[in-house]
């Protein structure tokens, strides 16, 4: 079935806001560009903050990505970036039970001590697709983050079309996010995955069908999706409408934007921060790394249309096919695919 037959069969491509002339792409043209309003955003100090869809809760801009802080050489060091990103208004805090072994969590967790858990907007993801294995990691997640509650809980990798069947079918893993949820060890829900808009635009209708509505999403926003199995053109306007917080991820493709000196990592950054992101999450393995991102979102400026435009036009070639965003075209970055037994 063609993509956009199969996006008629969905129902969900209507009436969806802001969106251009012409159908939603096909694999063998690049999308067609969606245009959104400039974001809102609040500047406290030197940080910028921008609602979550409709919790109300407000986050900061910029995310601490976590599997970068398992990367850091020493635990010490990781736990000295993640407090200076909390000092300087990060709040927003990006993890996974699987991040390089659950090291990643564990760092997170003895940074958050001292006070500065009561700081942040904590995040996490888990892969369990039953209810049984969700569970258990969800227990080993708080465990190891040193807390008894989250702000969000996603889940982790949503890359292929059944896994929303999987999800919300009987003693799927909805059943245990749910029962964290009244239990109080998460405020909200939502879920992740980087391979294939038709997957997250199935996970929202699958759902909808379920009667339920996710608190917040989490894609690739970058300069090469604008062209390519789009997340910006065919996911991003449903999540505006229904109100539901966008997390953008990838901002540099995995850093392969800027190893191919396509876009500098500022130019990546404020293209995804002129979305409608509620905030773009990028790891910061360094002070350095991290103190670039905070000197970006204390001079924020949206990207004009021509400004954007530019940056596009330069991106459009390498953009084709996918080869630069691995994430979406190869199983590189599937880590449920390496690992089924994490599935339950």
């Amino acid at each position: 079935m063609r993509r956009r037959n199969f996006l008629g069969t969905l129902g969900i491509t209507a009436g969806l806001p802001f969106m251009t002339t012409g159908s939603l792409g096909a694999e063998d043209k690049p999308d067609k560009l969606v245009r959104f309003p400039p974001p809102k955003d609040v500047q406290r100090g030197d940080m910028r903050f921008r609602k979550l869809g409709r919790t109300g809760v407000e986050i900061s801009m910029v995310g601490l990505g976590g599997f970068h802080i398992g990367k850091i050489a020493t635990e010490d060091e990781s736990v000295k970036v993640i407090r200076r990103a909390i000092d300087a208004g990060v709040n927003f805090m990006d993890n996974c039970w699987d991040y390089n072994n659950g090291s990643s969590e564990e760092r997170m967790g003895k940074a958050l001590r001292d006070g500065y858990r009561e700081k942040v907007f904590l995040m996490t993801k888990i892969d369990g697709r039953t209810k049984s294995s969700a569970a258990k990691q969800i227990e080993e997640s708080l465990k190891r983050l040193q807390t008894d509650h989250l702000d969000l809980l996603q889940i982790h990798e949503v890359i292929r079309l059944d896994d929303a069947d999987r999800v919300f079918a009987k003693d799927g893993a909805m059943e245990a996010l749910i029962e964290a949820q009244r239990s109080g060890k998460t405020k909200f829900i939502g879920f992740t995955g980087h391979k294939d808009p038709l997957v997250h635009l199935r996970m929202l209708e699958v759902a909808k069908k379920h009667n339920f509505a996710f608190d917040a999403v989490q894609m690739p926003l970058n300069v090469l999706d604008a062209h390519f199995r789009s997340f910006r053109n065919q996911v991003l306007p449903l999540l505006v409408k229904e109100e539901i917080g966008v997390l953008g991820m990838k901002p540099l493709a995995a850093g392969n934007i800027v190893k191919n000196k396509l876009a500098t990592a500022v130019e990546c950054l404020r293209y995804a921060m002129s979305l409608p992101t509620s905030t773009v999450i990028t790891g910061m393995d360094s002070m350095e790394i991290l103190q670039q991102a905070l000197d970006l979102v204390k001079n924020f400026k949206p990207l004009t249309e021509a400004e954007e435009a530019k940056i596009l036009n330069r991106t459009l070639m390498a953009a084709n096919g996918g080869a630069l965003e691995s994430f979406k075209t190869t199983p590189q970055h599937d880590s449920t695919a390496q690992h089924p037994e994490w599935l339950g």
